[in-house]
């Protein structure tokens, strides 16, 4: 919410020397967001002036239409002669009004203003549009053409109030009533201790039967429906300049004289209003909820199929508007000086160019919609709206009448048209919102002794009625839908009374408590992968249903089975994660094209699951502490959310430089993360050779833990399937891991085991064995260490030879160091020898190993 100070002013006293950041530095005490302070004019410069074009000479020699004009500056220029400009737009006349910026003026940017030759003539000066002036979107895309009866040589930077201070308001969403300068400026009022002059205390005139008829078939969508009739209205009529530049201060874009209106009146009472040409209405106005199926074109042009639940504003042809959200174009106000001002520009033919008559009667709509209809039916049509966003926070019920009213007054006073002395009001029957709270309840939940007294005038400056002594009965402002319980109140206090001045007291918790074990696993798994060199990159929950796809999952593979969420934070990404893959390799995609190419990245996170069974999740009390069996039945209700850890790497694991050649990373960089993984969750993991999805066939190791005797795949690890990187953009080689971190818990020690240390020495003995070259290393190292038995300390493999000559076709050597050492003695060479002749024979019966040479 954008709010410029001079606006504000007209609310609340403030004193002259009081500064926009002075103002921010109020509300951010009081609670409100206050991002910048938009300095305007702070770089503009005079002399700025009204002038009238004299003459208009054509320059048709060059490439594109240029114009020579004189402009009468009156006395502005020191000499009362008219001014000679160059200028290129098109949508001014002989006559017109127009600002002149006169050497030596400074326009934003620094943009200097001097005498120069330009197109052969003296060009002494500029005529100026709006976004030259940096006053926003006027609509023209040109000059500014000023109405007729504004003064030559008069100061244009007074005229459209081009200095001001604009404070950019962050309004979070139980603070709807702050999307108002009303709002904003009852919330000034307090910070200052002054008082406020409420815009929406005009009187208003009591409905009767002579209104507009009105029908509403749902009052729970609708609880209130004001309708005024202005007629009369001049079809010459413009938006004065002071309208138009509030307008443009708060960000929104002139349209036409009543369209104006009703955003003015908006932005200063929060109360969303909508203008119909009276003409086009036929018959009642009627809102209900619309027939799935049937269409309605909004003033954006786009025809839009009607769900069931969509609120819809009708007369007895259909829809004419989706309530609460954008009005139809089959009822929109045609405006004469905005057909004029698109024909000069050369736009685009308006209702009045093509021979529609400009709407001298209108219906004033000011109603009060359900919050949250119309948030469902701005996302189901993805059409969010000025008005929408206000409906969706929550309105003031009670302003929509003073809005009618204020927007009829404004289009009498500006338009010379006439109000009508029928009132309708269609009005749901609803009692006051109140709540019961302790006076002292404030006091217990900040911890600082305000006292009653205290209490109760912070609760009667937001505009709360308050009875009783040590039980307030509360009665909540129309205005504020989201005080809802005694927190709520006390919250408004707190924050009243500074969050600055609450005490700073750090919590002592018992004895003896601390991290639990799995969280001090997941540190040290987080450590140990950061010593090894990666990075930690925490991703998004979300991911596509096509992610899977790109990943070459089979289609009956678990992992595509998904949690959906009923209101994802983006329509491309509805689905909760089963796997940290596709965030860790968006991750590394974004980092690489960003030029960071040796990249290692790890996170460990959640996954989720679907259950079999779908139950429905139980709403948990807040006035005690849920029973165990009602926290059983809401985790029975929630997806399977195992912790996951997964790496990613490309590029170079070592790199070059005096010290060596450097060393790309590569399958076994993954493999070595998930011993890296498994040793500090005390585990020991089986790595053979796998299988699955997104990693290559030949270069994908499966990782499994030994669970009751049983083993279980819980990871894979390798090197990505070259389609893999091709579908996601990915570096060529890049390499993943991915494994089960609560099932390699369970079956892992959660005091991590010191190594033996034995005083006698080690015996090494090294042996190279041939097999068939589709026989797994893991399946030869496990051989060679059972046969080894309890002497074998560790097993090393440290080359891999393959040569047909040598060895034969389809044949390949291992070469293994086996160390042996014994706790308490010094090993023979016969023991070692025996120990290593038991292993090399174990292996060879079990996989057909032989000796080499």
């Amino acid at each position: 919410m954008r709010v410029p100070l001079s606006w504000l002013r007209e609310y609340v006293d403030l004193p002259e020397t009081e500064t926009g950041r002075d103002v921010q530095a109020k509300l951010i005490s009081a609670g409100l967001e206050v991002e910048t302070v938009e300095q305007l004019g702070a770089d503009l410069k005079g002399p700025l002036v009204v002038g009238q074009v004299a003459t208009i000479e054509e320059l048709t020699e060059f490439k594109k239409p240029i114009r020579f004009c004189t402009v009468d500056v009156g006395q502005a220029n020191g000499t009362g002669e008219p001014q000679e400009i160059i200028c290129g737009a098109r949508n001014f006349a002989v006559g017109d009004k127009v600002v002149v910026a006169l050497p030596g003026a400074v326009l934003p940017g620094d943009f200097q203003i001097a005498e120069r030759k330009t197109y052969g003539r003296m060009s002494r000066g500029m005529i100026c549009s709006s976004d030259e002036l940096g006053m926003g979107d006027d609509g023209t895309k040109g000059i500014i053409v000023l109405p007729p009866e504004t003064e030559v040589g008069k100061d244009a930077v007074e005229l459209l109030e081009l200095v001001d201070e604009v404070l950019d308001i962050a309004v979070t969403p139980d603070r709807g009533y702050c999307l108002s300068l009303r709002g904003v400026a009852r919330e000034t009022a307090t910070a200052y201790g002054l008082p406020l002059r409420d815009p929406a205390l005009l009187d208003v005139p009591a409905p009767n039967a002579f209104g507009y008829p009105v029908k509403v078939s749902d009052p729970t969508g609708c609880d209130r429906f004001t309708a005024r009739t202005v007629t009369g209205l001049s079809p010459e009529a413009r938006s004065p300049i002071w309208l138009k530049r509030r307008l443009q201060k708060v960000g929104m874009r002139p349209i036409s004289l009543a369209v104006d209106v009703t955003n003015y009146v908006m932005m200063e009472l929060g109360q969303p209003l909508h203008a119909y040409d009276r003409n086009l209405v036929q018959g009642t106005i009627g809102v209900r909820r619309a027939e799935a199926g049937e269409k309605l074109t909004t003033l954006d042009g786009v025809t839009r199929t009607l769900d069931a639940e969509d609120l819809v504003i009708t007369d007895d042809r259909g829809p004419i508007g989706l309530a609460g959200v954008m009005g139809g174009a089959n009822t929109e106000i045609a405006d004469l000086p905005q057909a004029l001002d698109s024909t000069r520009a050369g736009g685009t033919p308006t209702a009045a160019e093509n021979g529609v008559n400009a709407s001298t009667d209108v219906v004033i709509e000011a109603a009060h919609f359900d919050a949250v209809s119309i948030a469902r039916t701005a996302r189901r049509h993805r059409l969010s709206s000025e008005a929408s966003r206000r409906f969706e926070r929550g309105v003031d019920p009670q302003a929509a009448a003073a809005a009618a009213q204020r927007t009829v007054d404004l289009l009498v006073l500006l338009a010379g048209g006439t109000a009508e002395a029928g009132v309708t009001e269609v009005v749901a029957p609803t009692a006051p919102r109140t709540i019961t709270i302790p006076a002292d309840h404030p006091d217990r939940v900040a911890g600082v002794a305000y006292g009653r007294e205290t209490v109760v005038r912070r609760l009667q400056e937001i505009g709360c009625d308050v009875h009783g002594q040590d039980e307030l009965i509360v009665t909540v402002p129309s205005w504020r839908p989201d005080l809802t319980d005694p927190n709520d109140l006390a919250e408004e206090v707190i924050r009243l009374e500074g969050y600055e001045n609450l005490p700073s007291t750090l919590p002592r918790p018992p004895a003896g408590r601390g991290l639990t074990g799995r969280q001090r696993l997941h540190r040290r798994i987080g450590r140990a992968l950061a010593g090894a060199g990666y990075v930690e990159a925490p991703n998004y929950p979300f991911v596509s249903e096509q992610v899977f796809d790109q990943l070459g999952l089979d289609a009956a593979d678990p992992a595509r089975r998904v949690v959906k969420l009923t209101n994802p934070l983006s329509d491309e990404e509805p689905a909760l994660r089963t796997s940290l893959l596709p965030g860790l390799l968006g991750a590394l995609r974004r980092n690489d094209g960003r030029g960071s190419h040796d990249l290692a990245l790890f996170e460990t996170g959640l996954v989720f699951h679907p259950r079999e069974e779908q139950r429905t999740a139980v709403r948990l009390p807040v006035d005690r502490r849920p029973t165990d069996e009602e926290i059983a039945e809401l985790d029975a209700a929630l997806p399977d959310q195992p912790r996951h850890v997964a790496v990613v790497l490309a590029g170079a694991r070592e790199q070059a430089g005096w010290w060596g050649k450097g060393r790309p990373g590569d399958w076994a960089d993954a493999v070595e993360a998930a011993r890296t993984v498994a040793r500090e969750a005390g585990a020991e993991l089986v790595v053979r050779k796998g299988q699955y999805g997104p990693w290559h066939p030949g270069r994908c190791a499966e990782l499994a833990v030994s669970v009751d005797g049983t083993e279980r795949v819980i990871g894979h690890a390798g090197e990505l399937h070259p389609g893999v990187l091709k579908n996601l953009g990915l570096p060529a080689r890049t390499c993943a891991m991915e494994l089960d971190l609560d099932a390699l818990e369970r079956v892992g020690h959660d005091t991590p085991q010191a190594p033996g240390i034995s005083s006698f020495p080690v015996a090494t003995q090294d042996v190279a064995l041939v097999v068939d070259a589709f026989v797994p290393a893991a399946d030869v190292e496990a051989a060679l260490r059972e046969g080894a038995g309890e002497l074998l300390e560790s097993i090393r493999l440290f080359d891999v030879y393959e040569n047909a000559e040598q060895l034969g076709e389809g044949r390949k050597s291992l070469a293994y160091a086996l160390r042996f050492r014994a706790s308490d003695r010094t090993l023979t060479v016969d023991e070692a020898s025996a120990a290593r002749e038991a292993a090399v024979a174990l292996a060879g019966e079990r996989t057909g190993a032989v000796l080499r040479g």
